[in-house]
């Protein structure tokens, strides 16, 4: 078996879970407070993430990148998101950086997507 076939569940779980924190992050910046812009920019990246990761799940089988790409994804959001929304309720991030390198681990998923378009899988 693959890794990226030992990795699908893992892309559909993160996917539904990214998918209802958007929404519900959507839900917490709509009704305002303080910073609600950092519950806005979470959410965001919650939704935008959660149909890449679907999408690698179901093309898992055609992109030889899948697992890679995945995996940065996962951790980039939780890191980023995650930031956002500790330091909106504690008022302190998850550690220094934590945001920023959520942001870079997001764009290396995207980036190994692409690499995905030239280490095609063979028929």
């Amino acid at each position: 078996m693959s890794l990226n076939a030992r990795l699908e569940p893992v892309l559909y779980l993160f996917a539904g879970l990214f998918g209802v924190a958007g929404v519900a992050l959507a839900a917490l910046a709509a009704h305002g407070g303080d910073e609600a812009n950092l519950a806005a920019s979470a959410s965001a990246m919650c939704l935008a993430h959660a149909p890449a990761l679907l999408a690698l799940a179901l093309g898992n089988v055609r992109l030889r990148t899948a697992w890679l790409a995945g995996l940065l994804i996962i951790v980039g959001t939780l890191l980023f998101a995650g930031d956002l929304v500790t330091l909106r309720f504690s008022g302190s991030g998850l550690f220094p950086y934590a945001a920023p390198t959520g942001g870079w681990a997001m764009m290396l998923g995207w980036l190994a997507i692409a690499a995905g378009a030239v280490l095609r899988v063979r028929p």
